[in-house]
């Protein structure tokens, strides 16, 4: 049975009201694979016989938008539902097939046709379904059904060819096979690995974008697993490909166990991924590459570089492993740790024991501030940070507990420390 949605209802308004005008129109691609699988459709696209010019005028002009009409592609946009929110755009196509591939991604020129040639210039069996909403009825060119079934990924077609006209699928057809569990079938597979190296002529963001899903998702060791049998890895994430040429079990065990942790943060799972490396700088560089975000870089860099602390935790002074346990990023990191070492962990026990303290107690405010030395007279320096910490760290072991304490260890820190 269909999940119903309003989502689902604005895409089907859509096919009747081109069926009516006399066009051909069908459900396609992921809407309708999804839909097979008893889930629910992120998006539905539709694809027609109505040129884009049609679609337009069928439509108007004000409840359209142009922006993929080169390609055959015009979006329609959507009212609000019941509840006030805006439906999302659907995108109408036009049947077509492409043109030559010169850039390794999008096609020269694309030229109107039927449904089935259509199907035919798609990626993989299991997107080149249609459906028809209207009558009920599944629409297969090309053996996607049986596919979708057996669970297995096949490239429609020959696979070289698909790879040849846009290297993106190659990691594409990883995360397909990642998060649906699927096998992908041999022939599909072969044609990956001995064109893989051509990968890196897919622009990073697109890449960054792919490599996201995959890391996100609870499959994520597979994924990997299916990176470096694919030889993916190689030109993507070399500094990575000795670990999997080892399978070192540890480090997959890692990628594993984030999934009892119900964690989908890239930074924890791109931590995992280079989890023991020395070399933070390369793993920024990494984040750079696949542009992830500069706060996704850093808490990943954070991550890798606290970890031990949780890990020597008991051993740990307590101002040292306050400062790590207040940051916005400690939930993440007990994630991690617990991923690596399990909840029984002392120091992972130890952590979330203190996490749980009140925040009074977790992150006093601190007695003193730099204005406040400065209002005793103290002229600014770089000896302000060392000063403070030291006081916070005698408030935190509960040396010190008023301002009137906190001003005399000061005291007593100039005179050990005279500031020129």
């Amino acid at each position: 049975m269909p999940i119903p949605s309003p989502q689902r209802d604005f895409a089907e308004k859509v096919v009747r009201q081109l069926r009516d005008a006399g066009h051909e129109s069908l459900w396609a691609g992921g809407c309708v694979r999804d839909e097979l699988l008893g889930r629910m459709p992120k998006d539905y696209d539709v694809a027609t016989s109505a040129r884009p010019e049609q679609v337009r005028e069928l439509f108007g002009h004000r409840r359209t938008l142009a922006i993929g009409a080169a390609f055959g592609v015009i979006s329609i946009l959507g009212g609000k539902d019941e509840h006030g929110q805006r439906l999302d755009p659907i995108e109408v196509a036009t049947f077509r097939s492409d043109g030559a591939y010169i850039d390794g991604r999008h096609p020269t020129d694309v030229t109107f046709t039927t449904a089935e040639e259509d199907a035919q210039r798609r990626d993989f069996t299991m997107n080149g379904l249609f459906f028809d909403p209207l009558n009920e009825k599944l629409i297969d060119y090309v053996g996607g059904e049986q596919d979708l079934r057996a669970g297995i990924l096949r490239a429609i077609g020959d696979p070289a060819a698909r790879f040849r006209e846009d290297k993106l699928r190659m990691l594409r057809a990883v995360r397909f096979a990642t998060t649906f569990g699927f096998t992908i079938d041999v022939s599909t597979l072969a044609a990956i690995q001995s064109m893989a190296a051509a990968v890196e002529v897919v622009s990073a963001e697109r890449i960054g974008t792919e490599l996201r899903k995959v890391l996100q998702h609870p499959n994520r060791s597979e994924g990997m697993l299916l990176l470096h049998e694919t030889g993916l890895m190689q030109p993507l994430l070399p500094s990575l490909t000795e670990k999997a040429n080892q399978l070192e079990p540890a480090w997959f065990d890692l990628l594993d166990q984030l999934n009892t942790i119900e964690s989908d943060s890239l930074p924890v799972a791109f931590a995992a991924l280079f989890s023991g490396c020395d070399d933070l700088q390369s793993v920024r560089d990494q984040g750079r590459r696949f542009r992830f975000t500069n706060k996704e870089i850093e808490r990943t860099a954070w991550l890798i570089e606290k970890l031990p602390s949780i890990g020597e935790a008991a051993k740990v002074p307590w101002p040292r492993l306050q400062r790590v346990l207040v940051h916005e990023g400690a939930g993440e990191l007990l994630a991690l740790a617990m991923a690596t070492w399990g909840a029984d962990h002392a120091g992972v026990q130890l952590s979330r024991e203190r996490l749980a303290w009140p925040v009074e107690k977790l992150n006093p405010q601190p007695l003193i501030s730099g204005d406040d030395l400065v209002a005793r007279g103290l002229r600014p320096g770089k000896y302000f940070g060392e000063l403070l910490d030291h006081v916070r760290d005698k408030q935190l072991e509960r040396q010190i507990n008023d301002q009137q304490q906190a001003f005399d260890l000061v005291d007593q820190w100039l005179k050990d420390h005279p500031v020129e």
